[in-house]
């Protein structure tokens, strides 16, 4: 009994109370026990049947009508599955819950009698109780908030009969205490990763009539969250609980997320082992864990300052690495183009370009870009005349010419396709190496034909090049013809371009052009379109012998040399070979096979080797067949995913069919229409943990393209992704990505975080983020909880808006998105100041 409001009478009364009086009292508490353990004996059960009966969404319309604020109801809308066999642990779950809430009376009831009781004799509270029922129920709200103000001793009386409660009703719970315990989990669990806010607090949260928890951010959820009463900057989200909470959708919502048919898939494929369900032991100690790295994050939140260095707007840190180029001994091979990564991955965040805006659309931004987002000239001024760029007005615009296309690139690529037809743009030929890509023409254009070109140039070899590729929505890296291999499998392009390219193929024994050999499927075409093949100079003479002399001693084809009139240029087209036989036949091995003990897939930071590797001929290993044609091969498993065993542990086929299916259902029903993203502004797209290339097989149907990145630390799916007719890398992300800052639209990451912070410092790998993503353009992040929670808070201090949030069991989805914001204070970057 609460003794703010009642006398206690145990026997230890004053002796100057006189014996008669100490009699009527004793037998009036008496009767007041027996009529408080009746109710709370009764009136439980009643209301218990009442839950029972209602669904997860007539619970939510129930109290949206009483206009008082609530608890998230988890449990609403779990299936028979779902939920936990332990019939005794989810009542006490349902009588916490409702503790808070206003659905169950006897609770409020009971509260409103005491009331009565302090203002009335015991006897006349017998007869009142009963006849005011009525009218204590129109009173709930008023007399729940007076619940919620009592003080300890009447919090003890509560739990008293609510034990008493319990044990009528046959519930599980057997102190009062453990189910204030109940209560407070379940809130902590409803509101995400709030687990600092109290019962008491009042600051109760919407019902959901799920399990799952979701969240959709735009500046309309943000006016009505703002309406908390916490001022805070229009760039800034409210806090991860009030986000997840506020803005909670139902079961169709949910659906959209993780599709019915994928659902499990999808928990399989990136979680666990263990089964579709989960133990609420499980749940509740990684809900624990989730809330105490949500309260280390908060309380560590990054202080992001402004990177100094020579490149400015451009800083690449394991390209502008000048601490360790200056002491490079040597520049021959291009090594001061090459990768030279700083100790410590920087953790400060580039600077916007003055005047930069939102990046022109596809396909005019194939046409022209905006001075200020690239704001450089020279290559206009030198390569202007040969219709790569030209400046016009606020805009950089692009005829599509280049050097070996002057009067346009559509017809240069006709003039390949006429020179061998088997070449078939879009068909047999899809996805193409462009070595020295200058501004990517070829690339950009090769889109008509429905084919894929990966563009590479050094930094700065020619101002910007690769940065206006990019910026014009056309995909291109930054690399070099140096001393390392690719970062690219053996044998996956099906036909490599080389315009004017500036590479010295025949010299060292040819050992570059070796390194295409190794990129190069057997079968495929080597486009050489450069002065040796056209002009009769004697440097171009000498040249054009030496590489007929090297092209033969690797048993490459010369299948035409041909003359193109317009441009008045020409090309030699060569083919790899399909076997061993011309290798076995040569009287000398010059240039020499390489070992067997030479892997030709090994392609991260692994120095270049004089040596060529053998053809594959068996029909059952990688490279001895051609892929089907295009689109087929996308769907398509490859042939030589036999017996293998695949990533998520199903036979390799079966697991590449299961990873597509799930990937166009998430993609369709979510990413496409269930995050508020405009796909029509979104063209470079960027997976960051790709594996067999799904979630890029997903979006054929749009006018994106998509960089499908390998982490060196995960399985070597690669050659998968190409033999599909897509493209993309190897990457290690404890290091910068080979690209210019702002230059991809949307960034995926599918348990990327929670892998790499093993490794490196998470917060560096955000930042890296930061750098490759354009303003405006979107995070989509799938990880466990804790990862997700780190990643949102580290969202939140860049100033970046939080979109959406998704969370099921441990696992969770966020979408954020860039803004313009850029901090004020600076940190130099000793390595990057020349």
């Amino acid at each position: 009994m609460a003794t703010g409001k009642y006398s206690r009478v145990d026997g230890r009364k004053s002796s100057s109370y006189c014996s008669i009086a100490t009699i009527v009292v004793f037998v009036i508490f008496c009767l007041v026990g027996i009529w408080m353990f009746m109710s709370s004996s009764i009136v439980p059960v009643k209301n218990s049947e009442f839950l029972s009966m209602e669904t997860g969404n007539e619970v939510k319309q129930t109290l949206s009508k009483s206009d008082s604020k609530q608890f998230d109801d988890t449990s609403g809308d779990l299936s028979g599955a779902e939920t936990r066999d332990d019939g005794s642990s989810q009542s006490s779950k349902e009588l916490g819950i409702t503790n808070e809430d206003n659905l169950l009376d006897n609770l409020v009831v009971e509260s409103n009698n005491e009331e009565k009781e302090s203002q009335n004799s015991a006897e006349k509270n017998l007869e009142e109780n009963h006849a005011n029922e009525s009218f204590d129920e129109k009173t709930e709200s008023e007399s729940g908030q007076k619940m919620v103000d009592e003080d300890d001793g009447k919090d003890r009386e509560t739990n008293s009969r609510d034990r008493e409660s319990n044990l009528e009703t046959g519930e599980a719970e057997n102190e009062g205490g453990e189910m204030k315990n109940k209560l407070h989990t379940e809130s902590e669990e409803s509101s995400g990763e709030n687990g600092s806010e109290s019962v008491e607090s009042g600051k109760n949260y919407g019902v959901d009539g799920t399990a799952d928890k979701l969240k959709h951010v735009g500046k309309e959820a943000n006016l009505t969250e703002e309406k908390n009463g916490k001022n805070q900057d229009e760039h800034l989200e409210l806090s991860a609980d009030h986000n997840i909470v506020e803005s909670k959708e139902n079961n169709q919502a949910s659906n959209e997320i993780l599709p019915a048919g994928a659902q499990s898939e999808i928990l399989t494929e990136t979680t666990t082992q263990n089964g579709a369900w989960s133990t609420q032991a499980v749940e509740s100690q990684n809900e624990k864990k989730s809330q105490q790295s949500s309260t280390s994050s908060k309380n560590n939140d990054h202080h992001w300052k402004l990177c100094k260095s020579t490149a400015g707007p451009d800083y690449i840190p394991c390209l502008d690495n000048w601490q360790v180029i200056r002491k490079l001994p040597s520049t021959m091979h291009y090594e001061h183009r090459e990768r030279h990564c700083p100790d410590e991955a920087p953790t400060c965040l580039v600077p916007l370009p003055e005047g930069y805006k939102r990046s022109v659309k596809w396909p005019k931004s194939r046409d022209k870009i905006w001075y200020y987002n690239v704001p450089h000239t020279k290559l206009a001024e030198v390569k202007g005349h040969q219709n790569w760029v030209k400046v016009t007005g606020e805009y950089l615009t692009f005829p599509g010419g280049g050097t070996q296309f002057v009067n346009g690139a559509l017809h240069y690529i006709n003039f390949i396709q006429e020179s061998v037809p088997e070449i078939a743009w879009g068909k047999r030929t899809r996805v193409v190496l462009d070595v020295g890509c200058g501004v990517a023409s070829f690339g950009g254009y090769l889109f008509e034909r429905n084919v894929l070109a990966m563009s590479f140039a050094p930094k700065d070899e020619h101002e910007a090049q690769v940065q206006f590729a990019l910026e014009r929505g056309i995909p291109a890296i930054l690399n070099v013809m140096g001393t390392k291999r690719l970062p690219f499998p053996s044998s996956v392009f099906d036909l490599v371009h080389c315009a004017r390219c500036r590479v010295p193929w025949h010299v060292e024994g040819g050992k570059l052009l070796f390194e295409l050999n190794r990129v190069l499927r057997p079968g495929g075409y080597f486009v050489w379109s450069a002065t040796p093949v056209y002009r009769k100079g004697p440097e171009d003479v000498g040249i054009w012998q030496e590489m007929s002399r090297l092209t033969k001693s690797m048993c490459w084809e010369l299948v035409v040399v041909k003359k193109d009139k317009l441009n008045n240029v020409g090309a030699a087209i060569y083919r790899k070979p399909t076997s061993n036989d011309c290798y076995n036949k040569r009287s000398r091995n010059a240039p020499p096979l390489c070992e067997e003990s030479d892997d030709p897939n090994a392609a991260w930071d692994v120095p270049l080797q004089a040596c060529m590797h053998k053809v594959p001929v068996d029909s059952t290993k990688r490279g001895s067949l051609w892929p089907a044609q295009w689109p087929e091969r996308l769907e398509k498993p490859p042939y030589w995913l036999n017996s293998q065993v695949g990533v998520y542990g199903k036979a390799a086929q079966s697991d590449l069919t299961a990873d597509y299916s799930h990937w166009k259902k998430v993609v369709s029903q979510s990413y496409l229409s269930g995050m508020g993203i405009d796909w029509s502004s979104v063209r470079n797209v960027m997976d960051t943990k790709a594996i067999y290339g799904g979630f890029a097989a997903a979006l054929k149907d749009l006018k994106v393209w998509v960089m499908n990145v390998v982490p060196i630390d995960s399985p070597d799916t690669l050659p998968i992704i190409y033999e599909r007719g897509l493209f993309g890398m190897y990457h290690d992300w404890c290091e910068s990505f080979n690209t210019y800052p702002r230059t991809y639209d949307v960034v995926h990451a599918d348990h990327l975080f929670s892998s790499i912070k093993k490794r490196c410092k998470l917060v560096a790998v955000i930042a890296e983020v930061d750098r490759i993503l354009r303003p405006e353009g979107k995070l989509i992040i799938r990880d466990n909880l804790e990862t997700i929670s780190e990643v949102e808070s580290m969202a939140k201090s860049l100033q970046w808006e939080i979109r959406m949030i998704y969370s099921k069991d441990n696992e969770g989805l966020l979408c954020v998105r860039k803004t313009f914001w850029r901090p004020t204070e600076e940190e130099p970057i000793k390595s990057a100041i020349v």
